[in-house]
Protein backbone atom coordinates (compact mmCIF):
# COMPACT_ATOMS: atom_id res chain seq x y z
CA UNK A 1 0.00 0.00 0.00
CA UNK A 2 2.97 2.30 0.45
CA UNK A 3 4.23 1.76 -2.29
CA UNK A 4 1.72 2.74 -4.76
CA UNK A 5 0.04 5.12 -2.29
CA UNK A 6 3.04 6.83 -1.79
CA UNK A 7 4.09 6.71 -5.31
CA UNK A 8 0.97 8.20 -6.59
CA UNK A 9 1.26 11.19 -4.41
CA UNK A 10 4.43 11.25 -5.56
CA UNK A 11 3.26 11.49 -9.42
CA UNK A 12 0.26 13.61 -8.11
CA UNK A 13 3.49 16.05 -6.78
CA UNK A 14 5.44 16.28 -10.06
CA UNK A 15 1.73 17.25 -12.32
CA UNK A 16 1.24 20.12 -9.72
CA UNK A 17 5.26 20.98 -10.02
CA UNK A 18 5.75 20.64 -6.07
CA UNK A 19 8.75 19.23 -5.70
CA UNK A 20 9.25 18.66 -2.11
CA UNK A 21 5.90 16.96 -1.84
CA UNK A 22 6.95 14.85 -5.09
CA UNK A 23 10.50 14.27 -3.18
CA UNK A 24 9.26 13.20 0.33
CA UNK A 25 6.85 10.83 -0.82
CA UNK A 26 9.18 9.31 -3.51
CA UNK A 27 11.54 8.76 -0.04
CA UNK A 28 8.96 6.93 2.07
CA UNK A 29 7.68 4.65 -1.48
CA UNK A 30 11.49 3.71 -1.81
CA UNK A 31 11.84 2.89 1.48
CA UNK A 32 8.36 0.80 1.56
CA UNK A 33 10.55 -1.10 -1.72
CA UNK A 34 13.29 -1.78 -0.21
CA UNK A 35 11.35 -3.30 3.08
CA UNK A 36 9.21 -5.01 0.82
CA UNK A 37 12.16 -7.68 -0.86
CA UNK A 38 12.01 -9.04 2.76
CA UNK A 39 8.24 -8.87 3.48
CA UNK A 40 6.96 -10.46 -0.14
CA UNK A 41 5.72 -13.96 0.73
CA UNK A 42 6.97 -16.17 2.81
CA UNK A 43 7.88 -13.07 4.64
CA UNK A 44 11.23 -12.73 6.62
CA UNK A 45 10.51 -9.28 8.75
CA UNK A 46 7.23 -8.05 9.79
CA UNK A 47 6.56 -4.30 9.71
CA UNK A 48 4.10 -4.75 12.99
CA UNK A 49 1.94 -1.74 14.63
CA UNK A 50 5.00 0.53 14.84
CA UNK A 51 5.53 0.71 11.34
CA UNK A 52 1.85 0.76 10.34
CA UNK A 53 1.29 3.16 12.51
CA UNK A 54 3.71 5.34 11.73
CA UNK A 55 3.16 5.07 7.54
CA UNK A 56 -0.77 5.93 8.81
CA UNK A 57 0.71 9.31 9.92
CA UNK A 58 2.61 9.74 6.99
CA UNK A 59 -0.27 9.38 5.11
CA UNK A 60 -2.57 11.67 6.93
CA UNK A 61 0.15 14.32 7.22
CA UNK A 62 0.71 14.19 3.49
CA UNK A 63 -2.95 14.02 2.36
CA UNK A 64 -3.63 17.16 4.16
CA UNK A 65 -0.71 18.64 2.52
CA UNK A 66 -1.44 17.70 -0.71
CA UNK A 67 -4.79 19.29 -0.19
CA UNK A 68 -3.45 22.29 1.65
CA UNK A 69 -1.06 23.05 -1.27
CA UNK A 70 -3.47 22.06 -4.07
CA UNK A 71 -1.94 19.10 -5.26
CA UNK A 72 -4.96 16.89 -5.10
CA UNK A 73 -8.49 16.80 -3.85
CA UNK A 74 -9.52 15.07 -0.45
CA UNK A 75 -11.03 12.31 -2.39
CA UNK A 76 -7.82 11.40 -4.21
CA UNK A 77 -6.15 10.33 -0.82
CA UNK A 78 -9.50 8.21 -0.20
CA UNK A 79 -9.15 6.94 -3.57
CA UNK A 80 -5.24 5.89 -3.59
CA UNK A 81 -5.76 4.62 0.32
CA UNK A 82 -9.51 2.66 -0.90
CA UNK A 83 -8.20 -0.72 -0.59
CA UNK A 84 -7.18 -0.59 3.37
CA UNK A 85 -9.58 2.39 4.19
CA UNK A 86 -12.32 -0.28 2.42
CA UNK A 87 -11.31 -3.34 4.57
CA UNK A 88 -10.78 -1.94 7.60
CA UNK A 89 -14.08 0.01 7.62
CA UNK A 90 -15.93 -2.95 6.67
CA UNK A 91 -14.07 -5.06 9.21
CA UNK A 92 -14.73 -2.69 11.63
CA UNK A 93 -18.29 -2.48 11.26
CA UNK A 94 -18.50 -6.44 10.63
CA UNK A 95 -17.24 -6.96 13.79
CA UNK A 96 -19.21 -4.36 15.78
CA UNK A 97 -22.16 -5.32 14.02
CA UNK A 98 -21.51 -9.01 15.73
CA UNK A 99 -20.75 -7.69 18.89
CA UNK A 100 -16.82 -9.16 18.69
CA UNK A 101 -14.39 -7.01 20.70
CA UNK A 102 -13.03 -4.40 18.33
CA UNK A 103 -9.86 -4.28 19.86
CA UNK A 104 -8.66 -7.82 20.26
CA UNK A 105 -6.73 -10.01 17.93
CA UNK A 106 -8.63 -11.32 14.56
CA UNK A 107 -8.45 -12.84 11.62
CA UNK A 108 -11.47 -11.24 9.48
CA UNK A 109 -9.56 -8.78 7.38
CA UNK A 110 -10.63 -9.75 3.70
CA UNK A 111 -6.64 -10.63 2.86
CA UNK A 112 -6.90 -12.82 5.90
CA UNK A 113 -10.04 -14.13 4.38
CA UNK A 114 -9.03 -14.85 1.25
CA UNK A 115 -5.83 -16.70 2.69
CA UNK A 116 -8.02 -18.56 5.04
CA UNK A 117 -10.53 -19.74 2.00
CA UNK A 118 -7.25 -21.46 -0.01
CA UNK A 119 -5.96 -18.38 -1.93
CA UNK A 120 -2.61 -18.85 0.05
CA UNK A 121 -0.34 -15.43 0.99
CA UNK A 122 0.87 -14.98 -2.24
CA UNK A 123 -1.70 -15.42 -4.69
CA UNK A 124 -3.93 -13.20 -2.42
CA UNK A 125 -0.89 -10.09 -2.00
CA UNK A 126 -0.33 -9.90 -6.01
CA UNK A 127 -3.90 -9.67 -6.29
CA UNK A 128 -3.77 -6.90 -3.75
CA UNK A 129 -1.54 -5.14 -5.75
CA UNK A 130 -3.29 -5.17 -8.56
CA UNK A 131 -6.21 -3.30 -6.81
CA UNK A 132 -4.00 -0.72 -5.06
CA UNK A 133 -2.24 -0.04 -8.64
CA UNK A 134 -5.68 0.21 -10.43
CA UNK A 135 -6.57 2.92 -7.08
CA UNK A 136 -4.15 4.81 -7.52
CA UNK A 137 -3.68 4.93 -10.94
CA UNK A 138 -7.43 5.84 -11.97
CA UNK A 139 -6.65 8.34 -8.96
CA UNK A 140 -4.15 10.25 -10.55
CA UNK A 141 -5.81 10.11 -13.98
CA UNK A 142 -9.41 11.33 -12.27
CA UNK A 143 -7.36 14.38 -10.14
CA UNK A 144 -6.92 16.21 -13.87
CA UNK A 145 -10.61 15.22 -15.22
CA UNK A 146 -13.73 17.12 -15.38
CA UNK A 147 -15.61 16.74 -11.94
CA UNK A 148 -18.14 14.64 -14.03
CA UNK A 149 -15.72 12.42 -14.64
CA UNK A 150 -14.45 12.42 -11.00
CA UNK A 151 -17.75 11.31 -9.79
CA UNK A 152 -18.01 8.96 -12.40
CA UNK A 153 -14.86 7.28 -10.96
CA UNK A 154 -15.55 6.86 -7.53
CA UNK A 155 -19.33 5.77 -8.26
CA UNK A 156 -16.98 2.71 -10.63
CA UNK A 157 -15.14 2.27 -7.24
CA UNK A 158 -18.06 1.84 -4.95
CA UNK A 159 -19.50 -0.59 -7.49
CA UNK A 160 -16.03 -2.62 -7.81
CA UNK A 161 -15.55 -2.64 -3.96
CA UNK A 162 -19.29 -4.12 -3.38
CA UNK A 163 -18.38 -6.63 -6.05
CA UNK A 164 -15.18 -7.78 -4.15
CA UNK A 165 -16.99 -7.55 -0.59
CA UNK A 166 -19.69 -9.89 -2.02
CA UNK A 167 -17.23 -11.93 -3.83
CA UNK A 168 -15.20 -12.58 -0.77
CA UNK A 169 -17.76 -13.00 1.47
CA UNK A 170 -18.73 -16.03 -0.50
CA UNK A 171 -15.67 -17.27 -0.47
CA UNK A 172 -15.38 -17.20 2.91
CA UNK A 173 -18.84 -19.17 3.11
CA UNK A 174 -17.90 -21.67 1.02
CA UNK A 175 -14.11 -21.91 1.19
CA UNK A 176 -12.28 -24.66 -0.75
Amino acid sequence: MAIFGFGAFAVLGWSAGHWLFMNLNLIVASAAAGFLLFNFPPARIFMGDVGSSTLGLLVAAFSLWGVNDGVFSFWVTLLVFSPFIVDATTTLIRRLLRGEKVWQAHKTHFYQQLVQAGWGHRKTVLWEYVLMAACAGSAIWAARQTETVQWWTIGFWTVVYALLIAMVCRLEAHPR
